[in-house]
């Protein structure tokens, strides 16, 4: 059985961390856990000390999302797990269809499983400024990297080793889903979507609100483009 962790990037979840927790104790006890905390002022950290044998790495200061997978990526690689799964603090995430991700990505015809909204009907009604944010990133991927995935900013995925050596090397800072699948373009690596079910949020405060929905799409746009021009640390060619 290959080893799997679950990376949590949190910032400021004290209201769901706990319940994120027993969910994966409950449906994936083989799978070890490592909470990112991304420079919370709240009691994320202290709470998950007191749910071992979760892991704990604590960042000085709040990098954001791009930044606290990327710690979680790096401490995947260095110590030897052959899967990451990328599970939100907030309790949006199905952690009771997370082995499906695993079980996908372990066909091994494939680098990354992507845990899609839109793939097939799952009932999700997201808020029109994330429903222009999508399609609009989506239809950006698709026309520079072909390969038809519909959700493009979600960020309940699978990658396995191949991918975390381009993460660890590399990954974008802010809203980084999108992009990210370009570099691992850049890098020969693949990416397939299976659909999921989602949850509403069951606390906190989400990042990504109305008045930030353009900033955030030319934000990223712009970042893709880039990227097209730089060719990352990958792997292309490595067994």
């Amino acid at each position: 059985m290959p080893r799997v962790l679950v990376i949590i990037p949190a910032y400021n979840e004290q209201e769901t961390i706990v319940g994120v927790l027993a969910s994966l104790k409950k449906h994936v006890p083989d799978y070890d856990v490592v909470v990112v905390d991304d420079g919370s002022a709240d009691q994320t950290a202290s709470l998950v000390r007191a749910n071992p044998p979760t892991a704990l790495v604590r960042l000085p200061h709040n990098l954001g999302i791009g930044g606290a997978m990327q710690t979680g990526f790096k401490y995947a690689l260095r110590n030897g797990y052959d899967i990451a799964v990328q599970c939100d603090a907030d309790g949006q995430h199905p952690v009771e269809q997370l082995h499906l991700l695993v079980e996908r990505l372990s066909k091994d015809d494939t680098d990354m499983v992507i845990g899609s909204r839109y793939v097939a009907d799952s009932g999700y009604v997201p808020s029109f400024s994330r429903r222009v944010g999508k399609s609009v990133l989506s239809r950006l991927v698709d026309m520079l990297i072909g390969g038809g995935i519909t959700d493009t900013t979600s960020g309940f995925r699978a990658i396995n080793r191949k991918a975390l050596k381009v993460f660890a090397s590399r990954y974008p800072d802010d809203y980084p889903e999108a992009e990210a699948l370009v570099i691992m373009h850049m890098a020969g690596l693949s990416a397939v979507e299976i659909p999921v079910k989602m949850l509403p949020r069951q606390g906190g405060v989400t990042s990504i609100r109305p008045p930030h929905a353009a900033y955030y799409m030319i934000k990223v746009g712009l970042a893709i483009l880039v990227d097209l021009f730089r060719r990352p640390k990958g792997i292309r060619g490595e067994p």
